[in-house]
């Protein structure tokens, strides 16, 4: 019987009632052997019971029900995130701040977003705006090494959630209703620079290419062709895409026909360079370090270490599914701080699924993750995985697994040895007979 890490008290209502509801399945498969350890710690307002009723589809389909609620502006029950720290449960402000500060906020930009779930991408807009751009233009004005320093630390705070926020944006087109079109359009070339990404690149790299192979054979960033546990497998990736990147993908478009695409992305690749170049020439060379290029490469090898531990885990019998080739993690920084992105498996399955629906999904689809032996991870993110990956602590990384399906009933020892299968390299041969 597998031992679950404690669950984390400051995960997301969505995320505490997939988790039980994962839990109780396997508590009632195994007879009642309890697997809640550390959710009796979590927050009341969810409930622990969903399967002891004797219900248990019933159950799942009330939780389904619940999550569909929150989402739906036309529900009672609607709660939009309006910041990523907190939700609506969690304290309780002060009548005068609820009623003159936060609605009016919360329903003003409901007017502005175009999914009314999504206020808090006005509150991130607002706080990249009022602090990572005006701190920028001021190194540029009156550069000093301390505030350079500072300012380098606080965009690596901010990236992530930002990345996450743009990852949404390349999917769906943008955040904000048409009439917003202009600004919408706009603020990614001044943000992006900011926090490490070159104009268009995330969207020509990510949507146009990783979702169009999978982490297949022709995904420059492929996982399958690597030992996911070797180090210098890891840093052959990693040096792959930080150096080549910028030729291999222009190429890769190239190849599949896609000349237009080639152009746009080199071209906006080496403009990304020569705007570089020119800050560094004639403005200021010590704030474009700071401002520009640290960022940039802290990204791409934040951009790599996360797809490595997204996937690490390919099926040796099955790598072209989606349920078998990707994981999904149930955890704080992933799923609070970064707009679900833990659902990873979800969002290859449709990557225009706007990411409050991935919990709803999981759930829906919850007997088809089970019949494919999908992974599901709680407590640890993609960086984690990595680490742990790299340190070949594959008993780690079995207690953090929320057994569905098959893996119900197998021990730690014996979830361990299944995890080691799924990142071996696959051989030329493999690659010819499985793809």
């Amino acid at each position: 019987m597998t031992f679950l890490s404690p669950t984390n008290s400051t995960l997301t209502l969505p995320d505490l009632l997939v988790l039980e509801t994962l839990l109780g399945d396997a508590e009632s498969t195994t007879k009642g052997i309890s697997l809640n350890r550390g959710l009796e710690n979590c927050r009341p307002r969810a409930s622990l019971t969903a399967f002891s009723s004797g219900e248990p589809r019933s159950a799942i389909e009330a939780t389904i029900k619940r999550l569909k609620a929150l989402n739906d502006p036309n529900d009672s029950d609607f709660d939009p995130t309006v910041v990523l720290g907190w939700d609506r449960g969690d304290f309780e402000l002060h009548p005068f701040m609820d009623r003159w500060i936060l609605q009016p906020y919360a329903k003003l930009a409901r007017e502005i977003v175009r999914v009314e779930t999504d206020v808090v991408i006005i509150t991130h807009v607002l706080l990249y705006f009022t602090t990572s751009f005006p701190s920028a233009i001021l190194l540029f004005q009156h550069f000093h090494w301390i505030h350079g320093l500072m300012h380098w630390a606080m965009q690596a705070y901010l990236v992530g959630t930002y990345t996450l926020m743009m990852h949404q944006h390349i999917h769906m087109g943008g955040l904000l209703k048409r009439e917003f079109l202009w600004f919408d359009t706009l603020f990614p070339y001044i943000m992006d620079p900011l926090m490490g990404h070159t104009w268009n690149s995330y969207y020509y790299h990510h949507v146009k290419h990783h979702h169009v192979e999978g982490n297949g054979p022709d995904d420059l960033s492929s996982t399958i062709r690597y030992q996911r546990d070797e180090l210098f497998d890891f840093l052959c990736y990693i040096s792959r895409f930080l150096f080549l990147t910028w030729l291999e993908l222009p190429l890769y478009f190239v190849r599949k026909g896609k000349f237009s695409f080639a152009f746009k992305t080199a071209a906006w690749e080496f403009g990304y360079y020569i705007f570089l170049y020119l800050f560094w020439r004639y403005i200021c060379w010590k704030a474009t370090i700071f401002v520009f290029i640290l960022p940039l490469l802290q990204l791409r090898l934040g951009l790599m270490v996360g797809n490595w531990g997204q996937h690490a885990f390919v099926d040796e019998a099955n790598p072209k599914s989606d349920f078998r080739s990707s994981v999904t993690v149930i955890d704080v920084a992933s799923n609070r701080f970064c707009y679900n992105d833990g659902y990873h498996t979800s969002h290859h399955l449709n990557p225009l699924r706007h990411w409050r629906e991935h919990p709803v999904s999981f759930l829906q689809q919850k007997d088809r993750y089970s019949a494919e032996d999908a992974l599901v991870f709680q407590n640890i993110d993609y960086i984690m995985i990595t680490n742990r990956l790299l340190q070949k602590d594959y008993k780690y990384l079995a207690e953090c697994l929320v057994p569905i399906g098959n893996q119900v009933g197998m021990t730690v020892d014996e979830l361990a040895i299944m995890l080691r299968k799924k990142t071996r390299r696959f051989s030329a041969m493999d690659i010819r007979s499985k793809f």
